[in-house]
């Protein structure tokens, strides 16, 4: 994703030093904006490939710039991730129903906004999608149906290919396993609820046997997601 502009909209100093900094080692393009108002006129002029928002801003919100961004025909499209310290599940819809693309709780780890950057602009975007995508040590590649941990090549079987690389595009995200049957096999096609369990202990069979520790997490009564481990 070379030559891919982002703007980063965050007033703590010592933060939008480490964003700046992590972002433009993977290889980013980064402008920074240090409130909602010089945000909004950086995005206007910049016309990034994605934003960084932080929720509590000075002047205006982050809420307030995301809602504005999405009512200009010229940013609507731009895709949004919203930083916040705010942890409750309605602080988290309200985000996302302004118009956020994704949402990631502080404090959070550079490697994982990283891997939800990637994520969002190859939803968002797919001309931009990478062929090879890693999240820690897993390295997916879609051009060979091949992955790989640690190095070493992982044998999966193709619905398990297809689990791993829904996962790998929303690393951190809670998926139930409705909305896995959903989006890997298809809402037209019936299968069992409990064959995603089986499927899911394939995927880590498959992974811990070429890496250290389980990186698909059992969320109780909510269902799986993909974490660095």
């Amino acid at each position: 994703m070379a030559d891919t502009k982002i703007v980063i909209v965050e007033d703590e100093e010592a933060l939008s030093t480490l964003l700046e900094y992590n972002l433009t080692k993977e290889g980013f393009t980064t402008i920074l904006a240090h409130d909602g108002e010089e945000g909004l006129l950086c995005i206007a002029e910049e016309k990034p490939d994605l934003v960084v928002l932080d929720w509590m801003l000075p002047k205006v919100s982050g809420i307030e710039v995301c809602r504005q961004l999405r009512a200009n025909r010229e940013t609507r499209n731009i895709p949004v991730i919203m930083l916040t310290a705010r942890a409750e599940e309605a602080d988290r819809v309200r985000g996302l129903e302004t118009g956020a693309d994704d949402y990631l709780t502080k404090p959070f780890s550079m490697n994982e906004l990283a891997a939800r950057i990637r994520a969002v602009l190859r939803r968002i975007r797919p001309a931009l999608m990478d062929e090879l995508v890693t999240f820690g040590d897993i390295e997916v590649d879609r051009t060979a149906h091949k992955v790989r941990r640690g190095g070493t090549e992982v044998h999966l079987g193709p619905t398990e290919f297809r689990l791993l690389d829904h996962f790998i595009q929303h690393p951190g995200r809670v998926f139930s396993r409705e909305q896995l049957l959903n989006s890997v096999w298809g809402s037209d096609v019936y299968v069992e609820i409990r064959t995603v369990d089986v499927h899911i202990g394939r995927l880590r069979k498959a992974l811990s046997k070429h890496g250290d520790g389980n990186p698909i997490r059992t969320v109780r009564s909510a269902g799986y997601a993909l974490e660095l481990v």
